[in-house]
């Protein structure tokens, strides 16, 4: 069983403060939609709402067509995973797992098969006995799954369940979450402020900020094509460089100048509307490192950050604007040089006084 999910003029406000403003989405069957953004931004209030945790003030929440948004929670056919695991210590995984079906009144029989099966999409059948106590966080994390696997829902939410986690096991616990989808193939919704997580999981990743979705594409889409200047900021490590700028549009393309009578030629249309000021904003990996005046800029290095396949380099203009480009992994490059910055203008991006972003033409 899964769900398609409609998500209609919803807001929010709790007293005078309004924490979700108007805000639509469709979400289809078999979907992994991540919602992402900052602490605040509305994100894990709107799963709630969902879920039955929280009221809808205005509009409507419907499951394959059915208005939910009146339903208590247990009658919304989903499933909810929490940052904390919330399981039972005195109990075993085996018993934890039951717990919410007991209290419903499913057969034994029925309970008993429906645990064995999560177990065995969970790889936890050697776990069963064991209390949470006895358990890591990321085998605790995979038991609060399995007792959302169990009801068999017509969606699963997710609430940032990954931030109890170590680095590494938060990495395999992402894998496993990709792969459980796979094999589930049901609708899953997941809230993060973490963009990898993101990246990794989401069919469509849906970017909230300040009460309202910012942008909704695939995790490609958002990184390529930013649709606002803060999508292009939050999503990306480092973040996208922004250089304020003038725009010279007396050819095909416009060309952007900054400060010390830098320049930049884009492909992006000239009789493209751009009024007011505006922003030139790049990425770091279509910033190459190359020697002192043989690209677009030059600047002095501030810091170095090596990765290991490739060196970041943090270098300051005349201007005092920091850029942040890339060199090969073993960069000969050293804090204080003069180094040269190419752009490619073909991936550069303009934005405008309220945000908004314009991009290179589509191949």
């Amino acid at each position: 069983m899964t769900a398609d999910i409609e998500i209609r003029n919803v807001s929010k406000h709790f007293g005078a403060m309004t924490v979700l403003d108007d805000l639509s989405l469709s979400i289809k069957a078999r979907e992994f939609i991540v919602f992402l953004g900052p602490s605040g931004c509305g994100k894990s209030t709107l799963l709630r709402m969902i879920a039955g945790l929280e009221t809808v003030d205005t509009g409507e929440i419907a499951i394959n067509n059915e208005r939910i948004d009146h339903l208590p929670p247990g009658k919304r056919g989903i499933a909810m995973v929490f940052q904390s695991y919330a399981l039972y210590p005195h109990m075993s995984v085996r018993d934890n797992m039951a717990f919410g079906l007991e209290n419903i009144g499913m057969p034994r029989d029925v309970i008993d098969a429906r645990i064995k099966e999560s177990a065995r999409i969970l790889e936890m059948e050697h776990l069963l006995e064991r209390k949470p106590g006895q358990l890591s966080g990321g085998q605790r994390q995979r038991v609060a799954i399995g007792r959302a696997i169990v009801k068999e829902p017509k969606a699963f939410l997710f609430d940032e369940p990954l931030s109890n986690l170590d680095a590494a096991l938060r990495t395999r616990t992402r894998i496993e979450l990709a792969q459980l989808h796979q094999r589930l193939q049901s609708t899953m919704i997941f809230v993060t402020h973490d963009q990898v997580e993101a990246m990794t999981l989401a069919d469509r990743i849906v970017v909230m900020n300040n009460r309202k979705i910012e942008q909704i594409g695939s995790p490609m889409e958002i990184y390529d094509r930013p649709a606002t200047k803060f999508v292009a900021g939050f999503v990306g490590a480092p973040a996208m460089n922004f250089v304020e700028a003038t725009l010279d549009r007396s050819s095909r393309n416009a060309t952007a100048k900054f400060a010390d009578g830098i320049s930049v030629q884009t492909e992006i249309a000239s009789d493209q509307t751009i009024e007011g000021k505006y922003t030139f904003g790049i990425r770091s990996e279509d910033v190459r490192i190359v020697p002192a005046g043989q690209g677009n800029a030059d600047g002095v290095v501030d810091v170095l950050e090596r990765l290991g396949e490739r060196t970041l380099v943090y270098a300051r203009l005349g201007d005092g604007q920091q850029i942040v480009g890339s060199d090969v992994g073993n960069s000969r490059v050293a804090v204080g040089d003069k180094v040269g910055l190419a752009f490619d203008g073909r991936k550069s991006h303009l934005f405008g006084e309220t945000g908004r972003a314009w991009h290179a033409r589509e191949v």
